[in-house]
């Protein structure tokens, strides 16, 4: 998302081959009987850095009943924003399609020199520096852009600031969806008119609210279900 106003595991590959590259140096500096040991550690680590990442993100049942504390923390975003589930999803869909470390791609110089990122957009809400800190100012001090609990909240706020400052409506998620990615500045003096691809990407967005939409109706009984019970 644009700073104005304003993938499956935790371990992204390139980190992945880092650790193992780290592993085997350490290993050869080490007597030998030390190398299964210390291999063993790296990798249960790796592991236990494993987070959910949804298999068919284009349908919002299977993405909460595969991991029902996702449900729950955007319930509690809605409750708490009066932001509907499948526009807040969607949003987050088209950001970073569920992937908890998702960054723009960086560009090398001379393939061994990493430059800059183009921005600083990080996490499920692709949610850039300054908003961010707007936002863990905001009383949300110890919230992180890789945590999805802190990140749907993250996104229900920021409609519904746009709500309460543009007067746009939480329902009108294609123009919920322009002032989040241009920034409320940016929507305020119509930047995306002179972006025709942005605009193409929010009615995706809009459609993608809609299709969640219809499935969410077909499964929020059992989904109501599931966390009901829960302390």
């Amino acid at each position: 998302m644009n700073s104005n106003s304003n993938m499956t595991d935790a371990l992204s590959e390139g980190e992945i081959q880092f650790l193992a590259s780290l592993a085997r140096a350490i290993a050869y500096m080490f007597h030998h009987k030390y190398k299964v040991l210390l291999i063993a550690l790296i990798l249960t680590s790796v592991a236990g850095c494993a987070v959910y990442q949804p298999s068919d993100t284009n349908n919002i049942c299977n993405i909460f009943i595969g991991e029902p504390d996702w449900y729950e923390a955007t319930v509690d975003a809605q409750k708490k924003w009066n932001t509907p589930i499948p526009g807040m999803m969607a949003i987050m869909h088209q950001e970073s399609r569920f992937v908890a470390h998702a960054e723009p791609e960086r560009e090398w110089f001379l393939w061994i020199i990493p430059l800059p990122r183009k921005s600083s957009a990080y996490g499920y809400a692709q949610a850039q520096d300054p908003v961010w800190d707007e936002y863990t100012a905001d009383g949300h001090a110890f919230d992180v852009r890789d945590d999805f609990d802190d990140a749907i909240n993250f996104i229900g706020w920021y409609m519904h600031g746009s709500s309460r400052i543009l007067g746009i409506s939480k329902s009108d998620i294609y123009s919920q969806y322009l002032a989040y990615h241009e920034g409320r500045g940016g929507y305020s003096s119509k930047t995306y008119n002179k972006k025709p691809l942005i605009k193409k990407v929010a009615g995706k967005v809009k459609r993608q609210s809609q299709r969640y939409q219809r499935q969410l109706k077909t499964c929020k009984a059992k989904l109501d279900d599931a966390i009901s019970g829960w302390f």
